[in-house]
């Protein structure tokens, strides 16, 4: 395995390139490889067999395009399946969770919520991390319609603005200080959220810690990009290029592959 061979990424959809986003940042000379599964968005509505199944086939497909490391950048796949993909490929992989442990640390009200999807929220992995926490209220609420309309690139439509404020507001009259965003879509939604939100109740995900995860992992393998040429940045889907276009908001080329 080459230390110039690219980071691999998926997600069901394009809210996984906010992680891409955190992760391009920090290792700028990294090349990457990142599938956008929107045909098949939102993986949170699906079985855990359906989640594992689609997971499997987008790895083999980042395997053959000799990624070095596999990014996980969907909260429902890592918590649904991310286990028994450790099992079957030899190579590492990165998940994502919702960033509890931080919110549970710096609540001052002792209580917190999580805004995330079904499939998360209902996985074993999720109940056994909040299990710990017995000291905190953790609310959480799924976020039926989000995705979909993340997807359908409306994230600025009156109709999200409606169905966040109907989720998030019965958290704030429950005196949350911390809102958790445990899904990778949702980051996006911030510039929403932020309206709604007092000043006071902070909003955290997951992206940064994963990209200094990926860059740990990475070192302790002896696996860092040190070549400091210009990266390569490749991005697939199996819907419309336009939408992943568009929430990139760079100048990059997007292709469109059935896989």
């Amino acid at each position: 395995m080459s230390n110039t061979n690219p980071i691999g990424l998926f997600d069901s959809g394009i809210g996984g390139t906010s992680i891409w986003n955190e992760i391009h940042a920090l290792l700028p000379f990294e090349n990457s490889v990142y599938l956008a599964d929107s045909i098949n968005a939102p993986y949170g509505l699906k079985s855990k067999e359906e989640i594992l199944e689609l997971c499997i086939k987008n790895t083999e497909y980042l395997l053959n395009m000799d990624c070095k490391i596999i990014v996980v950048a969907c909260n429902t796949a890592t918590t649904n399946a991310i286990s028994e993909l450790r099992v079957k490929y030899d190579v590492p992989f990165i998940g994502i969770e919702p960033a509890i442990k931080p919110a549970v640390s710096l609540t001052k009200t002792q209580t917190i919520g999580v805004l995330a999807t079904k499939g998360t929220l209902n996985s074993k992995l999720f109940h056994e991390s909040i299990a710990q926490y017995t000291s905190v209220n953790i609310i959480e609420q799924i976020g039926h319609g989000l995705v979909q309309l993340i997807e359908n690139g409306e994230i600025d439509s009156d109709k999200m603005t409606n169905l966040l404020r109907s989720y998030v507001e019965p958290m704030l009259k429950q005196n949350i200080d911390y809102l958790v965003l445990g899904c990778s879509h949702y980051p996006y939604l911030i510039p929403q959220l932020k309206k709604i939100v007092p000043k006071n109740v902070k909003i955290i995900d997951s992206g940064e810690a994963v990209a200094k995860q990926t860059e740990n992992i990475l070192s302790k393998r002896g696996l860092l990009n040190d070549s400091k040429l210009k990266s390569s940045q490749l991005f697939y889907t199996n819907s419309n290029p336009a939408v992943l276009k568009k929430i990139l908001g760079m100048d990059t080329n997007v292709f469109k592959e059935e896989f």
